[in-house]
């Protein structure tokens, strides 16, 4: 990605350009992002190659309206048997559009892994009308029985300067991997002063929102990892939300920071 303007890591649908082409689209929370067809399409740069056998919780999530053959769109996130976190700015089409696909590290190998159409989905209500608030749930129409979850940081706290974070995807790599595959890097939290200070101008919000990455770039997540984990503990810390380009120097990816909302999502997974 290049250009200067935020980008939520999606790409737009099909026959429409893509966030890469115009070099930015809407900030992930604005009323416009809400309202653009974002498609999401998204890959780790400057990771390695990581395995769902490892981390069966990570879940991607294809949609009928993808450009992508292997129909990627987003990342997303097992916590519960029938329910996946993932970003609003991921869920805006219909419900019968998805499928969440677990245990598939090559998207384009589909004689692996587990697939569910999704039955519901339940997006933050505050998205588009507040800043951050990108996060989503939704209802698998056959559970992923068996497979591990991942819990959700409840401490606010958790989000530190320097907390080893680490996210995984199967998003855009700027040629630092392969494509359509599942990766991860290590994205350490760089804190809130330094993402307040660096998207001065650019609606970054500290209560709701996670900075994590390197000052001098290099390693970062991408478009088409929207809505994927970032997970510190074993728990799912962060959701793959915006940033401007991608591991470029000073500007570091935006999670929304799950501790924020944890209250409204159990609540989701509770129903």
């Amino acid at each position: 990605m290049t250009g200067k303007k935020h980008v939520v890591r999606a790409a737009l649908a099909a026959g429409v350009l893509t966030a890469a082409s115009l070099g930015a689209v809407a900030v992930a929370g604005s009323a416009s992002a809400a309202q653009s067809p974002d498609v999401p399409k998204t890959r780790i740069v400057g990771g390695t190659i990581a395995h769902t056998a490892d981390t069966p919780w990570a879940i991607q999530l294809s949609n009928s309206g993808s450009p992508d053959p292997t129909g990627e769109w987003c990342g997303s996130t097992l916590v519960k048997a029938n329910k996946i976190v993932t970003a609003a700015h991921c869920a805006q089409e219909a419900a019968s559009t998805y499928t969440a696909i677990q245990g598939r590290d090559d998207l384009a190998d589909k004689s692996t892994g587990k697939e569910s159409k999704i039955s519901s989905i339940w997006v933050d209500p505050e998205y588009g009308k507040s800043p951050a608030h990108d996060v989503a749930v939704m209802t698998l129409a056959t559970p992923f029985e068996g497979v591990d979850t991942l819990a959700l940081e409840t401490d606010k706290a958790a989000d530190a300067a320097g907390a080893a974070s680490i996210v995984y995807g199967w998003g855009e790599t700027e040629g630092t991997g392969p494509a359509d595959t599942f990766q991860k890097v290590d994205v350490p939290v760089l804190g809130d002063a330094y993402c307040e200070k660096a998207y001065a101008s650019e609606g970054y919000t500290a209560d709701g929102e996670i900075c994590a990455g390197y000052e001098e770039g290099g390693k970062d997540s991408c478009q088409g990892d929207s809505g994927g984990p970032l997970v510190l503990n074993g728990r799912l810390f962060g959701v793959v939300s915006w940033g401007i380009g991608c591991a470029d120097a000073g500007n570091p990816g935006v999670y929304a920071e799950v501790a924020t909302y944890a209250a409204e999502l159990q609540q989701q997974l509770d129903s």
